[in-house]
């Protein structure tokens, strides 16, 4: 394995030795480590600081992805074959629900200074496809233009997804990133924005949606709805007592539960979360301040944003070549990168299989070709950051 001077994580939690501490005494003192009340705690405690009306906690961001695709057919809202538009700079849990659930997936390219979907490049796809649903990915931090994107699909009666999960905090003039949709996901896997292990998040205004989600997340039963709700479903399917409830699937659904210690770790790194944004935003702004002094990079747009939450540090070659030399430079100093996410869906072997039929997508494509990423966090030191910069000035 190699090791990395600057890794893409330190640690697995901010604060590691603190949290790591106050894990070992919850599970010693707790009675109960299967889904409860620790993890309803954090769920109202996302919803709040996300400012959305309903939050439901799932065992990672991928499970609340395929979750919110498998509630909309449960609602039939959507259904087999219509036609899902999809962020094609996006990670694979994105996509592989629209193709697994049996809806007909079509890649959106992306703007180059953004690295997402904007509302050109959807009104140009609206004028081949009509899109029940389109999904999209708030990219490393950065968005596209939400509110005029949401206004198009408004217009047009098209439900917007937005996968959050590397885009926790940021805002928009209009609104926080993630709430420019019916529902939006997010992830707490070691390496985002805040860290539960494993761990993810629905968040929604919708409260068909929300009770839909927790029926999915457990296999499709009642069970961890409210009183009012359980009386609902069992007077539907004429179900006449709590024992025969207790064994009754009303829906399609997985056990995409979460744990107490998912619950409990989510409230403790959540003290944490405003201080973390904080760095995120500094060291991104330092590192783009550096690039875009080297005429070797392409230029990030992030000036519709009142905050940027940075994943990671993107750098946008001019070429492929470029991406080679910077690549090399980065390795040489124990800078430990990435692709871009997973560039260009298409390109990817599993949706080739899946999807015969390739679209031209330039924006993405150069993405693929010419892009890359290192880590953003907190614990990145002085000496890490300038090692950083050495590496681009």
């Amino acid at each position: 394995m190699t090791t990395y001077g600057v890794p893409l994580m330190k640690h697995t939690f901010l604060h590691e030795a603190e949290t790591k501490k106050a894990l070992a005494t919850f599970i010693l003192n707790s009675e109960r480590l299967s889904m409860g009340a620790e993890c309803e705690a954090f769920e109202n405690k996302f919803a709040l600081f996300q400012e959305r009306k309903h939050a439901i906690l799932f065992n990672s961001g991928g499970s609340a992805n395929l979750a919110m695709i498998q509630a909309l057919k449960n609602l039939e809202k959507i259904k087999q074959d219509d036609k899902a538009g999809f962020s094609a700079i996006t990670w694979s849990t994105n996509t592989m629900p629209l193709i697994q659930l049996g809806l007909q997936s079509i890649p959106l390219d992306c703007d180059k200074q953004t690295l997402n979907l904007s509302s050109k490049i959807l009104l140009e796809a609206l004028k081949e496809h009509n899109f029940k649903l389109l999904f999209l990915t708030n990219v490393l931090g950065l968005t596209g233009d939400l509110d005029r994107i949401k206004e198009i699909c408004d217009e047009k009666d098209i439900i917007i997804l937005e996968d959050n999960c590397e885009s926790l905090g940021s805002e928009l003039p209009s609104g926080k990133a993630g709430n420019f949709s019916l529902a939006s996901s997010f992830s707490f896997f070691v390496a985002h924005h805040m860290s539960t292990i494993e761990g993810g998040m629905v968040c929604t205004d919708d409260d068909s949606l929300a009770e839909m989600l927790k029926i999915v997340r457990a296999n499709g039963w009642d069970r961890n709805l409210n009183e009012h709700q359980k009386k609902k479903w069992r007077e539907r399917f004429d179900i006449q007592s709590a024992f025969q409830a207790s064994y009754t699937f009303y829906d399609l659904g997985y056990n995409l539960r979460p744990t107490e210690i998912t619950g409990f770790l989510g409230q403790y790194q959540m003290q944490f979360l405003q201080e973390n944004i904080k760095i995120r935003e500094q060291n991104f702004k330092k590192i783009q301040n550096a690039v875009n002094q080297n005429s070797d990079f392409f230029p990030l747009d992030f000036k519709h944003m009142n905050l940027v939450s940075g994943f990671a540090f993107p750098f946008v070659c001019k070429n492929a070549d470029l991406r080679m030399k910077y690549i090399e430079k980065f390795n040489i100093s124990g800078i430990e990168i990435r692709p871009l996410i997973a560039g260009n869906m298409q390109r990817q072997p599993f949706y080739q299989k899946y999807d015969k039929h390739i679209y031209q997508l330039p924006g993405a494509d150069f993405i693929h070709d010419c892009a890359f990423y290192s880590g953003n966090y907190p614990e990145l030191s002085v000496e890490d950051m300038q090692l950083i910069l050495n590496c681009i000035n």
